[in-house]
């Protein structure tokens, strides 16, 4: 009942928004990281509850390695995007809740990292179906990728799959239950404050801005 309740609150506050799809695109111009440190910000500093997992800075990832770029384990986003998340954690923290941050921005080394492991391995199908992208909002420090946690103690809510499990099982809509449940706080709490799920990856959301560019700037402390 508590989760049902907090759903429909949190769908009453919800901004409309689009499904978002993942772009699969050709090379775009990169930004000079003198841009990306301008525009960029570190969660810590603007949300510093929020719990991160930076998963691409270690081994326990889909390719098995580091991932170029990565480090340094933090996570960076657009400062727009970065304070609206703040927003969320704090909707979410009044109930007892709050967030999990596995990526955020990822430098283009780190895509086409992502995408020569796809080619060397055999499995350029994740291309094809977008689960992985030749360029991706998350170069632009607009994407996240996150789960529900509790707020005392980090629990993970149950949302029916590992993060970066590239089947129909992470579409969103493709839960009942509890899970079903979980998945629609999270996008119902992240639509609140302007982030869009993209249906594929029940953990993936994006947050718009006008002039949004993409980044190669390694990973580093802010």
């Amino acid at each position: 009942m508590r989760v049902v309740a907090l759903l429909l609150a949190l769908a009453a506050c919800a901004h409309a928004a689009p499904q978002a799809t993942q772009p699969n695109t050709a090379a775009q111009v990169i930004a000079a990281d003198s841009v990306a440190r301008r525009q960029l910000a570190a969660v810590a500093q603007v949300a510093p509850s929020i719990r991160q997992e930076v998963r691409y800075a270690t081994r326990n990832n889909f390719t098995g390695e580091v991932l170029p770029g990565y480090g340094v384990a933090v996570v960076l986003l657009r400062r727009e995007a970065a304070e609206a998340l703040g927003r969320v954690q704090a909707r979410l923290a009044a109930k007892g809740m709050g967030l999990k941050i596995w990526d955020g921005y990822r430098p283009v080394r780190a895509t086409l990292a992502m995408v020569a492991w796809c080619e060397r391995t055999g499995q350029t199908k994740l291309l094809d179906d977008g689960y992985i992208a030749r360029r991706s909002r998350h170069n632009q420090g607009v994407a996240v990728d996150l789960t529900l946690v509790e707020l005392g103690s980090g629990r993970e809510f149950d949302m029916g799959t590992p993060f970066d499990e590239f089947s129909a099982r992470s579409h969103t809509a493709n839960a009942t239950g509890v899970v079903a449940a979980n998945r629609q706080l999270l996008v119902q709490a992240m639509a609140a404050e302007g982030f869009t799920n993209y249906v594929d990856e029940w953990w993936h959301f994006s947050f718009a801005v006008p002039d949004a560019v993409p980044y190669d700037l390694p990973l580093e402390r802010w």
